[in-house]
């Protein structure tokens, strides 16, 4: 299982990854939305804002996500930590179930091509 340090250096991998993002998927990571990721078996929830290019103000609190930000994900810690290194392809994980990306239909047409 993974710790919330591992979790964290994902999410920080994953901000960095977008800042270095091109054409489609770099205009995806220009929005300017809030986001939570719920790590259910840690139940931990890290909240930012996905700013720029990047996530910023990561914050990190025990449960289940205290506002519903406007980009939700939720899964374990391990996917998390599989999905960023590349082990994890989305489009399975999300059709089975394991991963949950909520968001608005236009911010998913968009972020379609980050995943």
């Amino acid at each position: 299982m993974a710790t919330a340090l591992e979790c964290r250096e994902a999410l920080t991998t994953f901000s960095e990854n977008l800042g270095k993002a091109t054409g489609n998927a770099r205009a995806a990571a220009q929005l300017d939305r809030s986001l939570s990721c719920w790590i259910t078996d840690l139940d931990l929830t890290f909240a930012g804002q996905l700013r720029g290019g990047h996530i910023q103000d990561l914050t990190e609190a025990p449960g289940k996500p205290a506002q519903k930000a406007q980009i939700r994900l939720v899964l374990a810690g391990d996917d998390l930590v599989s999905l960023v290194d590349g082990r994890l392809n989305f489009a399975k994980a999300w059709g089975s179930g394991r991963v949950k990306l909520e968001a608005s239909i236009l911010d998913l047409l968009k972020l379609r091509s980050l995943l």
